[in-house]
């Protein structure tokens, strides 16, 4: 295949302030009862702003489906709104379900995303469907769902090939051109760079590990909901790894749920109200995001009890300097290359307040003018 053109920085984020490793956003566009899918996108304007002025390395969304709280079915709309609102911060998916959707289409989308914001671009693809089956099978207009994990690696090579426009002579897609890409700068009087939006590879278990290193490709853990698997796929991840055009070393970012606030208490109140919108997720009810008070009414059965503590016991929370610590002990028990956090909160204030206090305990730039110098 044809050299990807990327730079290291396309990959390899610089660590910033005091923070051991560089620190990203994952933005799940949260809705919260009493507030709308328009207020959720507002917020992640907000957010993507102050995680440019912040030093944040990345802003990512990731793709679900039929969720009421969650307003991110279409990442590469988000992400063209955000390029507009933005200029240095990273953005890309966090990630896009690859089964859902055909390689060629993906492609087209983040062809175009690469020509809006150039060089600032992540293409994050995962082989789950973010949403139940019977949704997925409407996503995909099959029953037979298992043929789309199964096909990944196959869907993978085939769109890696659209993006790098290098299908060899006599394949049925050689004279197929994904559009914005590679084909303007080799027609007449082309001038378009061959740069193209840096391909990861998502998981929550070890197909996907395995699949990045032996392609030589980042790697991008959710720590966030199977924080038992994270160190064993990272040590999948890392025994796979054969060096590529894209890696000459591996690279790995997690996911983490984290949320800061200004005392304790309050930390905990609003991790409450996460996790019971996960417990209704999870036993089929999903909705919207309650509120901390609704939370703290609501009377958990012992199961969902149980289910409670252990979530919460993989959300770093607390006070700015509680979750800096925790960060910190996290980064050092699986030597992740990057951190991606995640907040999952009622109000998007709450949210944004969280980040904010995260920036603050390691000393990441304060403003647009300290941000641009930093990098």
């Amino acid at each position: 295949m044809a050299p990807a053109d990327h730079t290291p920085d396309d990959i390899r984020g610089t660590a910033r302030g005091t923070a051991p490793v560089p620190l990203s956003v994952l933005d799940l566009a949260t809705v919260g009862a009493g507030r709308t899918a328009s207020d959720a996108l507002r917020t992640g304007v907000e957010l993507s702003r102050l995680a440019e002025d912040r030093g944040f390395h990345r802003y990512w969304v990731a793709e679900h489906h039929s969720m009421p709280g969650v307003a991110s079915s279409s990442p590469a709309v988000i992400l063209a709104h955000i390029a507009a609102h933005t200029t240095r911060v990273r953005l890309g998916s966090g990630g896009v379900m690859l089964p859902n959707h055909a390689p060629l289409v993906i492609a087209e989308q983040f062809g175009t995303l690469e020509a809006l914001a150039p060089g600032r671009v992540d293409l994050g693809l995962g082989r789950a469907p973010g949403t139940d089956g019977a949704t997925a099978a409407a996503l995909r207009r099959t029953d037979r769902l298992n043929e789309g994990a199964d096909d990944f690696p196959q869907q993978l090579a085939e769109l890696t090939r659209f993006l790098d426009d290098d299908f060899p002579d006599g394949h049925p897609y050689a004279r197929i051109h994904a559009v914005p890409g590679p084909v303007q700068a080799t027609a007449p009087g082309g001038v378009q760079s061959r740069h193209r939006p840096p391909v990861w590879l998502l998981g929550s278990s070890g197909f996907s590990a395995r699949l990045a290193g032996s392609l030589g490709l980042p790697f991008a853990f959710a720590h966030h909901f199977s924080a038992h698997n994270t160190i064993p796929a990272l040590d999948l991840y890392r025994e796979s790894f054969r060096p590529s055009e894209v890696l000459d070393a591996p690279y790995a970012l997690i996911g983490v749920a984290a949320l800061a606030a200004d005392d304790e208490r309050e930390a905990r109140r609003q991790i409450m109200a996460g996790a019971l919108s996960m417990v209704r997720l999870r036993t089929g009810r999903p909705g919207l995001v309650p509120t901390p008070e609704e939370a703290e009414a609501y009377e958990f059965s012992p199961m969902e009890r149980e289910f409670v503590d252990s979530w919460n016991k993989n959300v770093v929370h607390g006070t700015a300097d509680e979750v800096r610590a925790g960060l910190d002990d996290l980064h050092k028990r699986t030597g992740a290359d990057e951190l991606m956090l995640t907040a999952n909160a009622h109000s998007g204030e709450v949210r944004l307040r969280s980040y904010e206090l995260i920036a603050d305990a390691y000393g990441l730039p304060t403003g647009a003018a300290d941000a641009a110098d930093a990098v």
